[in-house]
């Protein structure tokens, strides 16, 4: 139970077994490319999950199939979850959601970049370079676990935006929380960086959910296209925008 327990902590792990939820059987390359990261971190997790006995593999020449093991997740349903009344727990569980999905909406954003994802991790993460784009510093080390801060650049060291990077896969997936610096702490939103590449170019896709109301689902509406458009311009040409992009009037 202790394996199992620690394999479900991680957040990348939970992923991995619900692509396999959805589609059993699916070798090292298409994981791989349909969570948009590295081979290595990626078999590097499989191995935490096979290991918990979560997974299991079965070879197909020369291909390893991956394949949900559901026997230890129904001994936990046996010994935790079958002693209480599991059709409260599920009707409790479902208005739960319900609500949650309600009151939290969500964003998504693609964009294609001429450039590589090494350039484009560069630029989520590097100071200068959010500086040069965005009207703010992104500073952090970047590493799972560590704080960032969303800091002005009039000199002031302020910071507009702060959080926690929940998971770092570079080049090809940053998971970070926001939350105002000045708030008790409790209220955060979570933004999801997935770099993918294609043949010389690069699909940025920004998730941003968890928000608080729907004045902050159209705040972030207008701004996330334009801080990415910068992105994309700088990358591309050498140079962000002429104009800040979110200082355009909307409608």
């Amino acid at each position: 139970m202790d394996k199992v327990f620690k394999a479900l902590a991680d957040e990348t792990r939970r992923y991995l077994l619900d692509r396999l939820r959805e589609e059993n059987g699916q070798t090292l390359t298409e994981l791989c490319t349909r969570l948009g990261m590295a081979r290595q971190s990626v078999t590097q997790h499989l191995g935490v999950l096979e290991a918990a006995n979560l997974i299991t593999t079965v070879r197909r020449g020369r291909e390893k199939l991956h394949y949900l093991n559901p026997v230890p997740l129904h001994e936990i349903q046996e010994r935790w979850i079958e002693r209480f009344e599991q059709p409260r727990l599920r009707v409790l569980s479902t208005i739960k959601r319900q609500a949650e999905n309600s009151m939290k909406p969500e964003f998504v954003y693609v964009t294609y970049i001429r450039s590589t994802p090494s350039a484009v991790w560069e630029a989520l993460t590097d100071a200068d370079l959010t500086a040069a784009y965005w009207g703010h510093a992104n500073v952090s080390d970047w590493q799972q676990g560590s704080t960032w801060q969303h800091r002005r650049t009039d000199g002031s060291g302020v910071a507009d935006i702060v959080g926690e990077v929940v998971t770092s896969e570079p080049p090809n997936r940053l998971v970070t929380t926001w939350r105002d610096p000045h708030g008790d702490g409790s209220a955060h939103s979570t933004v999801t960086y997935l770099v993918e590449p294609h043949e010389g170019i690069v699909r940025l896709t920004v998730t941003h959910v968890g928000l608080a109301d729907e004045k902050d689902l159209a705040d972030i509406t207008h701004g996330w296209p334009a801080v990415l458009s910068n992105l994309k311009s700088l990358l591309e040409t050498g140079s962000a925008l002429p104009t800040a992009p979110w200082e355009m009037p909307v409608g």
